[in-house]
């Protein structure tokens, strides 16, 4: 009686049948991936925020107050839309 296990032929190495590609190709493209990503987020970081940010939103409400018939309706559309409401001095249409 012979062994199943023992054959004539030696077995192949594991890295000549394909379906072993196919089950580590999808986590070697993961792992790629994720160091292209973490490349791309450490190369293009976004620049800090002004550390005055406050004092700076404070001088361009500042400038915005002082041309109020420039942004006049840029304004009025704006509050149209928030609130559905038609000012008085609106054309009609």
């Amino acid at each position: 009686m012979s062994n199943p296990t023992s054959s004539s032929t030696p077995a192949a190495p594991w890295w000549k049948f394909g379906h072993v590609w196919l089950v580590v190709s999808g986590p070697l493209i993961v792992v790629v991936a994720s160091f292209l990503t973490f490349y791309v987020a450490a190369r293009g970081m976004d620049p800090i925020v002004d550390e005055n940010y406050y004092q700076t939103g404070l001088d361009i409400n500042k400038t915005l107050a002082t041309q109020p018939e420039s942004l006049a309706p840029a304004m009025q559309a704006r509050n149209h839309a928030a609130t559905g409401i038609v000012p008085a001095d609106a054309p009609a249409r």
